[in-house]
């Protein structure tokens, strides 16, 4: 056995094993990139006013979910927004705590219908 041969082969594995882990970290940065655009890509863009009111999406039902059960509570009024998207809300018995701005949406309060009116259907006459 060639001991200068086998010296070689040695360096020549570990130049190898070099490309190997910087294609690694380049597949690997390429990969955060991506991710990071496709995540920004999602977030959408709220925007709320002191006043208006909203919902609070309940992620703990998540967990136990529930065929019929909406996530959605509230409705819950915005008292102030901080940084970074926290948006302070208070309750309609007043308690005031700070959310995820992601976590509201806008409630459309809905027209009442007024007068309901009632249509019975019958079978038509069959004629013998």
């Amino acid at each position: 056995m060639d001991l200068e041969a086998a010296g070689e082969a040695r360096l020549l594995q570990l130049n190898e094993l070099d490309e190997l882990r910087f294609e690694a970290y380049e597949n690997h940065r390429l990969y955060k990139v991506q991710t990071k655009k496709f995540h920004d890509k999602m977030i959408q863009k709220r925007e709320f006013n002191v006043g208006d009111k909203v919902l609070l999406y309940n992620s703990r039902l998540r967990l136990f979910p529930g065929k019929l059960k909406s996530r959605w509570s509230g409705a819950f009024t915005i008292t102030g927004a901080k940084e970074h998207g926290a948006i302070e809300v208070a309750s309609e018995n007043g308690t005031k705590f700070k959310v995820n701005g992601q976590r509201l949406k806008l409630y459309t309060e809905g027209a009442f219908i007024g007068k309901l009116e009632t249509i019975y259907l019958s079978d038509p006459p069959i004629d013998a």
